[in-house]
Formats: structure tokens, sequence, C-alpha cells
């Protein structure tokens, strides 16, 4: 970049290149030089590719099952009997997790499934960014967004 910064200013120099063309051509490096800048700023993160799940918390896990069963056609994925949660889908995708825990009717976290999912490169990642990722029984492996809200990070 800086040859070609070079170059215009010793064409203007010269008075081969008018102010105005100068200013402009400067104008598309530094556009040139933001657009770059931005990319870089994308490719540094981790690339999420689709929500997992969104988990909500319930004060009847029967009836909230059979709410998500008739109305959407979800079926059982997997459960967590001991830890009261169900995690509907279809076919072997998760779409809901139920949990049956107060204070009910709230979303306790919602995940997104990331590219290339490595969990220690992904926390060098999150800590490189300034973030602390945590693990819990309630939102596994995730980070808090900036109003709080739990992020949970699994393979996508």
């Amino acid at each position: 970049m800086h040859s070609i910064i070079s170059n215009l200013l010793h064409r203007f120099d010269r008075g081969s290149l008018t102010r105005r063309e100068l200013a402009e051509g400067l104008s598309i490096l530094a556009a040139a030089a933001a657009t770059g800048s931005v990319a870089q700023a994308q490719d540094s993160g981790l690339k999420a590719t689709k929500v997992d799940h969104v988990s909500i918390q319930v004060t009847d896990l029967p009836r909230a099952i059979a709410f998500y069963q008739k109305t959407f056609g979800l079926a059982i994925v997997s459960e967590d009997k001991p830890n009261e949660i169900v995690r509907l889908g279809s076919g072997r995708a998760v779409l809901v997790s139920l949990h049956h825990k107060n204070p009910a009717g709230i979303v306790d976290h919602y995940a997104l499934g990331v590219q290339n999912f490595n969990r220690d490169a992904v926390t060098r990642q999150l800590k490189d960014l300034g973030l602390t990722p945590e693990d819990n029984l309630d939102a596994g492996f995730h980070v808090k967004d900036p109003e709080g809200m739990s992020v949970q990070i699994v393979a996508g």
C-alpha cells in the first residue's frame, strides 16, 4: 500500500494527476484497507453455522413435552432424567430443550453450532476476545453475551 500511495503522490507532484484524482485514489485505498480490516476481524472469530437449540425452563415437564409434540410434531431426541431435561427435535436435530426448573417460562440459554468445534481452541479464541467461557449443567459450555444471556457453544 505504501508504494501505491508514494506513486500517487509522485504523479501528483509531476502534474500528471489532479488534486481530485489524488483524493479519489487515496479514498479508494482507504476504503479497501477498511474492508480488509473488517474481513480480518470477521475471520478471527468463531463461525456460527446454526442455532442448535433453545432451552426453556418449565413448571410441568410432561405438559410442555406434549405441547411441543402435538403442536410442532417434535419427538423426544434425548433425556437427562436425573436433571429433568428433555430435548425435542426432528430426527437427531435438537430444537428445544425443556428443563423442569424455576423460574419457569424463561429462555435460560440458546446454543449456536460453530464450524470446526474444538473446545480447547474455542476456549483460547474466547479468552483472546476478552470473554470467560464457563461450563455448567444449565447452559453447558458457554459465554455470556453483553446482556448476560448464556450462549452455549456446540459443534456445528
